[in-house]
């Protein structure tokens, strides 16, 4: 049973709240994972960024430094700036391959049914919109249906149990089944929660990117200068997103299972 009854409007609210007031924190913690993320970002993109394939293995490259990023920032906030550990980004511990196992458990399948879609419907190329549809890209999409529906419904489940990540963030084994079990009655919740969060979080990041793009490139008219410009804005704010998603999983799990920081006595 829940520790607590769960409301999204509380939840967000509290996530929210969290990330702004601690806006010094979150600069301190980002920092390193932020030029990693951008230094991978600027190095795909020379090698290149118009595959497919380079852009699936950005993806999952990207995951270290935002595995770094989000350990240190969810015992932030469960256990409080003394007890963070290692500044992310400069180690990785055992507890940061624990964290991207449990990742893995909870998101791998969504991520290879996204991939396994992206393949075979390929990419949207607007000058087709309004064309009679290609016999080929139609029996293609066709096949790709099944892997965008188990995606979606492979997402919803995802973001159910994600919240159980904030344990293994703090040393405390909570797998996706007993995550499972604690969210009874409370999945909708959870799942419309964080599922506004990442909407948010992607609107931002399309903005943060395109304003600076088109400010500089006109300014300057020099396209790589603003498209690095714009991936360090970008890159930043979805790592802001990433905070209040670790930041909702974070109360999320504490109020589920009714976990409170007790100190260790003192010998």
């Amino acid at each position: 049973m829940p520790a607590a009854k769960l409301l999204s409007g509380e939840v967000l609210s509290e996530s929210f709240g969290f990330f702004f007031n601690n806006l010094s924190a979150f600069f301190h913690l980002v920092t390193v994972p932020w030029i990693l993320s951008l230094l991978l970002r600027v190095a795909f993109d020379l090698i290149a960024s118009d595959l497919l394939i380079m852009v699936l293995l950005e993806k999952a490259a990207d995951l270290i430094p935002t595995v770094m990023f989000l350990v240190g920032w969810m015992r932030f906030v469960l256990l409080g700036p003394s007890r963070i550990g290692n500044i992310p980004g400069l180690s990785w511990t055992g507890r940061e391959t624990a964290f991207l196992i449990h990742l893995i458990k909870v998101a791998g399948v969504t991520f290879i049914l996204l991939a396994g879609f992206t393949f075979l419907a390929g990419a949207i190329d607007p000058a087709m919109l309004g064309q009679p549809l290609d016999p080929e890209l139609a029996r293609r999409e066709a096949l790709a249906a099944p892997l965008g529906a188990g995606f979606i419904v492979s997402a919803l489940l995802a973001l159910r149990v994600s919240f159980g990540l904030a344990g293994t963030a703090i040393d405390i084994p909570f797998n996706p089944r007993q995550a499972w079990a604690a969210s009874r009655g409370s999945a909708w919740v959870i799942i419309g929660a964080l599922f506004v969060i990442f909407v948010s979080s992607g609107i931002a990041t399309i903005v943060a990117a395109l304003v600076p793009l088109a400010l500089v490139r006109g300014a300057l008219d020099a396209t790589m200068a603003a498209a690095i410009i714009a991936w360090t804005v970008a890159i930043l704010v979805s790592y802001a997103g990433v905070a209040v998603v670790g930041t909702a999983q974070a109360i999320i799990f504490r109020r589920l299972t009714g976990w409170r920081d007790v100190p260790a006595p003192v010998a």
